[in-house]
């Protein structure tokens, strides 16, 4: 890993790109890892943690540590490290599972399996689920969701799309290669490749693109469970959803109707070979990551091809990641309890304490509001969660998960089958709202919007985000802004229709939502149609973490300003460190098709822009690079 340096800033650019300023030294030498399309920043920070744990994982044993679910994680972690036994074994441990699929004669008899099948984790084109409801986030709603696409979007399919028929070459001779050395002939390839990708090609007209998912508030569309069953009149809905939860619900929450309305079109007997194929690859595909090498090697090459990772990640690091995402949160309290201090805790959550402390006094000086939707919105803030850290306690799941026997996919298939009856058993219970959605050493933050609760793991807390050894300026710039990100993510265009109990509810006036809607229309403008070298962004796709990094930027600024003796050179200075990233360009390519967040180099320069403590600290002069004309200038929180 390259570290970036401080003496390295070129403060003669500051003013033309602050972006490159601050990082530009770096990038020109910094080397991208072959098996990791990125490095710098979030990356770098997970690359630390990866060899930590690695190293430490290869000291301990089950036999040694007092915590058994620590325990039973090294376990699993020394059969997924077995190659020599997963490279005898070859295709052999998923045979039976992947040939089940091939097996089903028809719909009926497809349906007659649907609920188990589901369980043992198998793909289903019409996905079923329970999460909060978001119109009562107290309760379990049975979610109806679809299915993903071979191409990463939508969008890829259109005509005239360069990518697509490059990328479908590689996903066909991968799934030749992976079936070849599974020791299948050249007839069932040829017949499950082909109509794998034709069911594929079936779905495309009735999904959503990644920017019309990306508002998430037209993903809630009740229906009665009569009008959902009537989707099918080829598959007994009822009967399925029966089989998953026990019981019928009144309602399921459908995230793409005009999916739902295509249903009957698409489960059909005439497509049932179609469906059986593409079942049946998904299934192989899927469990390439716990077989052979040589396997999990040619299983990887379309989404390396995709994120532009040149090369595969060593045996015993695939091994980590395949073990650490089995047991994460078990992991992420060992890391936690190890590496992350009372006192960084405490620090952190006293400012992200006083991070609200601002935003409730910005809300309340706020000129555009009217008093009533302002006294909502603090509301909303005086019920935010905060959790720091890590959870208090382990979720029960992992208690589950015991290892038994010494066949790594026998365990993998036992605990698929143990966390999704977990999964379904949630309905009719109460929601826990204080569970964490990442481990507590994922380089990341969240904010919830159904629990109206702010996430930040321990894992981010540290440099350049955070640091006791950075001045206060320096952290405001780095973990204060990330916060006061979170904490406008309330109030970007999708959080700011859930209310203090994190319900789908409107609380604003209707004067105040339409000049909301406009403020968040020219942040769209601000960012659309710029160019990249992967191409142009999509302002519409990114416009609420636009609006989050907007919101935290300022708030995170006037935190700084009421510190003694602020430093605001070294706090935007900050801004644009923690936004260095240098990754492949099929990544960014990637990304700007799919991603809700701006291009790092993006985020780092044009929220500052829209400041004027940055031209007063830096003499921004309209001849310069980094000026924005004050009628440009986008202000919402």
């Amino acid at each position: 890993m390259q570290t970036l340096s401080k003496s390295t800033i070129n403060i003669s650019l500051i003013k033309d790109d602050l972006y490159q300023a601050v990082n530009g030294a770096w990038l020109k030498t910094a080397k991208i890892p072959a098996d990791k399309p990125v490095t710098g920043g979030f990356a770098d920070l997970a690359d630390t943690i990866e060899k930590t744990l690695m190293a430490d994982f290869k000291k301990l044993q089950p036999t040694t540590v007092t915590d058994p679910y620590l325990a039973e994680f090294l376990k699993f972690y020394q059969l997924a490290a077995n190659f020599k036994k997963r490279n005898q074994l070859g295709f052999e441990p998923v045979r039976v599972y992947a040939e089940r699929i091939l097996k089903l004669k028809d719909l009926k008899d497809w349906q007659a399996q649907l609920g188990d099948l589901t369980f043992a984790g198998y793909p289903i084109p019409f996905p079923l689920y329970v999460e909060p409801d978001m119109k009562n986030t107290s309760q379990y709603a049975l979610m109806a969701d679809v299915p993903s696409l071979i191409l990463p979007d939508k969008t890829y399919y259109q005509k005239g799309n360069p990518a697509a028929a490059a990328l479908l070459k590689i996903y066909q001779q991968m799934l030749h290669e992976v079936l070849k050395l599974a020791g299948y002939d050249d007839a069932l390839i040829n017949k499950v490749t082909t109509e794998t990708l034709a069911f594929d090609q079936l779905l495309v007209p009735h999904v959503k693109d990644s920017t019309e998912r990306a508002d998430y508030v037209k993903a809630y569309n009740k229906y009665s469970l009569e009008d959902f069953a009537a989707s099918s009149s080829n598959i007994d809905l009822k009967h399925y959803i029966q089989s998953l939860i026990g019981t019928l619900p009144d309602q399921v929450i459908v995230t793409e109707p005009q999916y739902y309305a295509a249903l009957n079109q698409l489960i059909t007997a005439e497509n049932f070979e179609k469906i059986r194929s593409w079942i049946f690859v998904k299934t192989v595909l899927n469990s390439t990551g716990f077989l052979s090498d040589q396997l999990r090697i040619i299983g990887g090459q379309y989404h390396r091809a995709i994120s532009g990772s040149k090369e595969p990640m060593k045996p015993q690091k695939s091994a980590y990641y395949l073990a650490t995402s089995q047991f994460d949160q078990v992991v992420g309290l060992y890391y936690a309890h190890k590496y992350f201090g009372a006192q960084a805790k405490t620090d952190v959550t006293d400012m992200v304490q006083k991070m609200v402390a601002v935003y409730k006094k910005r809300l309340a000086s706020n000129n555009w509001l009217s008093q009533a939707t302002r006294d909502k919105a603090i509301l909303k803030l005086d019920k935010l969660g905060i959790q720091v850290g890590y959870p208090e306690k382990l979720a029960e799941l992992y208690k589950k998960f015991k290892v038994k026997g010494n066949s790594l996919v026998e365990n993998v298939l036992r605990f698929e089958q143990i966390a999704n009856h977990d999964h379904y058993a949630k309905w009719g219970k109460p929601v826990d709202r204080t569970r964490w959605e990442m481990s507590a050493h994922t380089v990341n933050a969240y904010y919830n919007p159904s629990y109206n609760i702010i996430v930040f793991p321990a894992a981010i807390l540290q440099a350049p985000f955070y640091s006791l050894d950075q001045s206060a300026s320096e952290n405001f710039g780095g973990i204060g802004a990330v916060i006061a990100h979170e904490i406008s993510h309330a109030f970007d265009n999708n959080g700011a229709h859930f209310d203090e109990y994190g319900n789908l509810h409107n609380w604003w006036t209707k004067e105040d939502l339409a000049h909301f809607k406009k403020l968040a229309q020219q942040m769209i403008a601000e960012f659309d149609g710029l160019k990249t070298p992967a191409g142009k962004v999509n302002g519409k796709l990114v416009v609420s973490e636009n609006i989050a990094d907007a919101g935290g930027l300022s708030c995170a600024l006037e935190a700084a300003k009421s510190e003694p003796a602020p430093d605001l050179r070294a706090f935007f200075i900050n801004w644009a460190r923690v936004w260095c990233m240098k990754s492949s360009l099929e990544r960014q390519k990637l990304l700007l098709n799919i991603d809700v967040h701006a291009p790092n180099e993006l985020r780092a320069n044009v929220q500052p822009k829209n400041l004027a403590d940055f031209y007063q600290t830096f003499k921004i002069q309209p001849s310069d690079g980094m000026y924005l004309p004050p009628e440009k200038r986008v202000n919402i929180w």
